[in-house]
């Protein structure tokens, strides 16, 4: 388990918004609701794989 999947879990817990690139395109205030068994992140916006995500990023900002 790397460091990005527990910062993410942890924000999922305090309910923070994350911002990051998924497939060659940007989103930004993300509300994540929930990790999956198999690394599916379930967000307001869709289903995101977490192997494909890249620069995450753990907003300060909260939901």
């Amino acid at each position: 388990m790397n460091i990005e999947f527990r910062f993410l879990q942890k924000a999922i817990n305090d309910k923070n918004y994350i911002s990051f690139t998924y497939e060659d395109k940007s989103y930004k205030n993300i509300k994540a609701i929930k990790i999956d068994e198999q690394n599916i992140i379930h967000c307001d916006n869709g289903l995101f794989e977490f192997e494909k995500i890249k620069k995450l990023q753990i907003l300060k900002n909260k939901f």
